[in-house]
């Protein structure tokens, strides 16, 4: 596992494709790193990319604030079967099935409903589209389930539609930044297929 920086507060990594972000990344940076690993933000497991740690409580909860007052900017890198249009602002209705672990569109507010928004810029087009995305909200699977909702799974997400060959969802977070004292810190990598 790629680390990009470590202080005596922070640890950012990139997290490996099949790795849990929660328990099995933390593991592996407290194995390099020594000392305690706090998860403040999650990807899912068949997803890499850029992550942030904390190294201390103090540090947790500066992250955690972050992340909840939106400072904290998470983008990422998604190749989408078709065309989607050259940029686009989606804010959706999003509810999850916790028994079949899948999360649904939905047309109005009830239980358990949440408000989901990203806007995205297409850099490639043609079958299938390489899209840069940037997040305001991280529900779970948002970015898969707004695009394919719209006719545009991503390659190698079998699970919301994508009928191919690939066995993980092309999907990476490409870059994150958030404010660390007086100055923002900010750290991006590509995967090799971007």
């Amino acid at each position: 596992m790629e680390i990009l920086y470590s202080d005596k507060h922070l640890a950012v990594c990139v997290k490996p494709v099949g790795l849990d972000a929660e328990l099995e990344v933390p593991a592996a940076l407290r194995e390099a790193l020594g000392g305690e690993i706090f998860p403040v933000h999650r990807l899912d497991k068949n997803v890499g990319g850029v992550m942030v740690y904390a190294r201390t409580k103090q540090a947790a909860a500066a992250l955690s604030r972050a992340v909840q007052e939106g400072t904290m900017v998470k983008q990422y890198v998604a190749l989408v079967h078709g065309t989607p249009p050259e940029c686009g602002d989606w804010q959706d209705l999003l509810w999850k099935d916790s028994r079949k672990n899948k999360v649904f569109v939905v047309k109005r507010p009830r239980g358990g409903v949440k408000q989901a928004r990203l806007t995205f810029t297409r850099l490639s087009g043609g079958d299938p589209s390489l899209v840069r995305i940037r997040l305001y909200t991280g529900r779970s699977h948002q970015i898969r389930v707004q695009f394919a909702s719209r006719g545009f799974p991503l390659v190698g997400d079998h699970k919301y539609g994508a009928r191919d060959e690939e066995a993980a969802p092309r999907l990476f977070s490409c870059k994150i930044s958030f404010p660390w004292g007086k100055e923002t810190m900010e750290f991006e990598r590509l995967p090799d297929w971007a």
